[in-house]
């Protein structure tokens, strides 16, 4: 923690010196890295290996791109990555006896690379908001072909096998990524709209959409997910903001009146049309949970993990961060994760009440009200993002190394 209260640069900065483009260039590619490989039909049929080669050459061209702008290999102090690149150490030792086959390496290649990336980018990690625009901006981009499918075709972009849900059918996203996105998105930009960095007209036209498409999605995950952070963000500036009172104020009157009017409809809503105990079993999770925790395992397994695998079980998603961790990486990836996570809570909560403060929380209640249900803590995925997001706006400097150091002189930015 000590390392994200003193951050510091190595050289003078300009402080109204803007951030060269190519690094939301490189985020941009980062996030569709993320994406994934799997969901839904799609419009147009895309082999797997296809969506592989173009996931992969996201990543590859994000850290080329990295490396463009930070050729010296200049970084900046962060816990959260020193944290973060030794769970990838200890992903990579609990790999190497290939028993979870040679697919194991192979992930933990990507997410070598994935840290590598974010460790080129951590010079204009400054606390500014640079980083949450490219975050909307890019996440809204995958959230309007979503629409595209839904317009496209109906059918496939609400397919009876996700129960009529709303999923990707322009690029393959299952519903709960879809639902995921449009929380996230919905969530900052009401941030940045309380904090008068967004215009109201510009965070409608992010909100509302996305608050639609995560009711189409029917996740009770990104939801409750949004709820949570919204409530936590707002009571962190509740002391210092007259205008977060009054939205919190009038979010908890409009929760209440939902509740006695609306309670039926929002209680069939959470079911989504299940019975009482497949609601109760979390739709099956808890049977692979139990299954996995049961399972014998040797010494080295209990500490390293069987190495990183698809984030499944028995053939079956985890659907849970920490089950995820344990079974890949052990306890000490268990360890390793609950200590990045305390450390950006405890960052959070030294840090003034600011704006940057409220939306970095945000994202931390975010993560972790979405592990419960949720995979993605252990590897590269768009959570290990939104929490290195939280760490930009933590960081303490404010400025930004001169570009010199970074681009050879005669490049241009």
């Amino acid at each position: 923690m000590a390392l994200l209260n003193n951050i510091r640069q190595p050289t003078p900065v300009e402080t109204g010196e803007p951030t060269p483009k190519l690094v939301g260039a490189s985020w941009a590619l980062l996030i569709l890295n993320t994406l994934g490989s799997t969901g839904a039909q799609t419009v147009i049929p895309l082999p797997r290996s296809v969506i592989q080669i173009v996931t992969m050459g996201a990543l590859m061209s994000a850290f080329a791109l990295a490396l463009v702008l930070n050729p010296r290999i200049k970084v900046r102090p962060s816990a959260y990555l020193m944290l973060l690149s030794l769970l990838l150490v200890s992903s990579i030792v609990a790999s190497l006896d290939l028993e979870s086959g040679l697919g194991a390496l192979f992930r933990c290649f990507r997410f070598a690379i994935f840290v590598v990336t974010l460790w080129l980018l951590t010079p204009w990690w400054n606390g500014s908001f640079t980083f949450v625009r490219h975050h909307i901006r890019m996440f809204g981009a995958v959230l309007v072909s979503v629409v595209i499918g839904l317009v496209v075709s109906p059918g496939k972009a609400m397919p009876g096998t996700y129960g009529g849900r709303l999923a990707g059918a322009v690029w393959p996203l299952t519903p709960p990524q879809v639902g995921q996105y449009a929380a996230v998105i919905a969530g900052l930009a009401a941030l940045l709209w309380l904090g008068k960095r967004m215009e109201y007209k510009t965070a409608l036209a992010v909100i509302v959409p996305s608050l639609a498409l995560l009711l189409l999605t029917h996740t009770r995950t990104a939801t409750l997910g949004l709820v949570a952070g919204l409530v936590v963000a707002l009571l962190s500036l509740a002391l210092t903001s007259a205008r977060a009172r009054k939205v919190f104020a009038v979010l908890v009157v409009i929760s209440g009146f939902s509740a006695v009017v609306l309670g039926g409809l929002l209680q069939a809503w959470f079911l989504r049309g299940q019975s009482q105990d497949n609601f109760s079993s979390l739709t099956g999770r808890a049977k692979v949970w139990d299954a996995l925790l049961s399972a014998p395992r040797t010494i080295n397994e209990y500490i390293f993990g069987v190495g990183l695998t698809d984030k499944s079980y028995g053939g079956l998603p985890i659907d849970n961060s920490w089950l995820a961790v344990y079974h890949e990486q052990g306890f000490v990836g268990i360890a390793i994760v609950a200590t990045f996570l305390l450390v950006l809570v405890a960052v959070a909560l030294l840090r003034p009440p600011s704006l940057a403060r409220a939306c970095a929380i945000f994202l931390i209640t975010y993560c972790i009200s979405a592990s419960y249900t949720e995979a993605g803590l252990g590897d590269a995925s768009p959570y290990l993002l939104h929490l290195a997001l939280a760490a930009t706006l933590l960081a303490q400097g404010g400025g930004r190394m001169r570009e010199d150091d970074f681009i050879p002189k005669g490049r241009p930015e």
